[in-house]
């Protein structure tokens, strides 16, 4: 019936792989079990799957699998970040795959920051995977380190000034020391500033939020992003772009928003000057995260699925 792709899709599976470095990695599988994989990679740092993005691909045909990565969403310890790397995260994916005995090809779909994991998995394992369908594009490299505070600051100067004075400039360790300790006043401070500067990037009416208080989720959020933010993220100045001739005979469909003061153009842009078989949609809108920017990666991802 029309009305039943309204419906939030239930899992067909669900559990927690093995017990790995004190980490429990929840999974839950939707859609066809004898379907190809499209294996989905949350963004965050310190986000967590939703069973709505299962509907990105028709579910009578493949196989949707979702992660919470560590200390994320239904992954236990909430909130740990010991033994919580960048690539940690891309041994857990292939433990996954072992776990579901999911032997054939898969397609990886990630978002922000699920597109840089979707990417670096890729380039390890180039003969696993048989398509790339990414958004919101996040290399993670020097380029972005530069852009988020020293291009930032062009057009949002009294929030990068306010958080380099109370930081002494070491914004990221700074903030980083603070959400990781026990202390709830020095929580909210990292929270209400650092943790709150993406959202403030690409707004017209820019403001700090104004936590009062974190429940555990929003704590663990603003923990693992700080952490792999603070370390960063684990990877090399340009890992991704160093290794993307592994990867330079894989499909890949990429979009992004025209103007994203998160995740700039450009990091897409690359990807694609680089992977012959790629398409670039780029959509005429403004930020990260938008409603037409959804409704084409939709769209698109849905094209590229057919």
């Amino acid at each position: 019936m029309f009305w039943q792709k309204w419906l939030t899709p239930k899992p067909f599976n669900s559990g927690w792989l093995p017990a790995k470095d004190g980490h429990e990695i929840y999974f839950a599988e939707f859609g066809n079990p004898q379907g190809t994989p499209v294996i989905f990679f949350h963004g965050g740092p310190g986000g967590s799957c939703k069973a709505k993005y299962a509907k990105s691909v028709n579910l009578r045909k493949y196989r949707a699998v979702m992660f919470d990565q560590r200390g994320c969403g239904q992954s236990r310890p909430l909130g740990k970040t010991d033994k919580n790397t960048t690539q940690d995260l891309l041994d857990d994916v292939t433990r996954l795959l072992a776990y579901l005995n999911i032997k054939d090809k898969v397609i990886l779909c990630g978002a922000s920051w699920g597109s840089t994991l979707a990417l670096l998995w890729a380039e390890k394992n180039p003969q696993r995977v048989d398509k790339l369908l990414l958004s919101q594009v996040f290399l993670a490299n020097k380029d972005y380190n530069d852009w988020e505070f020293n291009g930032n600051r062009y057009c949002y100067p009294e929030f990068v000034a306010d958080m380099e004075k109370k930081s002494s400039g070491k914004i990221k360790s700074y903030y980083n020391k603070l959400i990781q300790s026990d202390n709830q006043r020095q929580q909210l401070e990292a929270a209400n500033h650092y943790g709150w500067f993406e959202r403030v990037c690409g707004s017209m009416q820019p403001s700090f939020a104004s936590f009062t208080e974190l429940s555990p989720k929003e704590l663990a959020s603003q923990r693992i992003f700080m952490h792999y933010a603070a370390h960063n993220f684990f990877l090399s100045d340009n890992d991704i772009l160093d290794n993307i001739n592994k990867i330079k005979d894989i499909k890949a469909v990429i979009v992004h928003n025209r103007i994203d003061f998160i995740a700039p153009l450009k990091g897409a842009w690359d990807i694609h000057q680089a992977l012959p078989k790629s398409e670039l949609v780029i959509v005429p809108d403004f930020g990260h995260v938008s409603k037409k920017l959804q409704q084409t990666i939709q769209k698109e991802f849905n094209r590229a699925l057919k």
